[in-house]
């Protein structure tokens, strides 16, 4: 199991929340994805390596930015 995390900026509320777990969770090899709006936190957890540019992509799709954290 591979865990990339991210920092999420706009999110505010459960509802962005569940907008960034619908959109990455489309990322194939993806097995679990912890987000919070209050922290701007994301962890995507997978089988193998998640590519970071299509999570990114992702998150910009359901509306918001993001950074890989280090």
């Amino acid at each position: 199991m591979t865990t990339n995390e991210y920092q999420v900026t706009g999110m505010t509320c459960g509802h962005c929340e569940m907008s960034v777990r619908e959109e990455v969770g489309q990322i194939p090899g993806v097995e679990d994805i912890q987000v919070s709006a209050q922290t701007g936190f994301l962890a995507v957890t997978g089988a193998a390596d998640i590519d970071d540019a299509q999570v990114l992509a992702a998150v910009e799709e359901a509306g918001y930015s993001a950074v890989r954290a280090s």
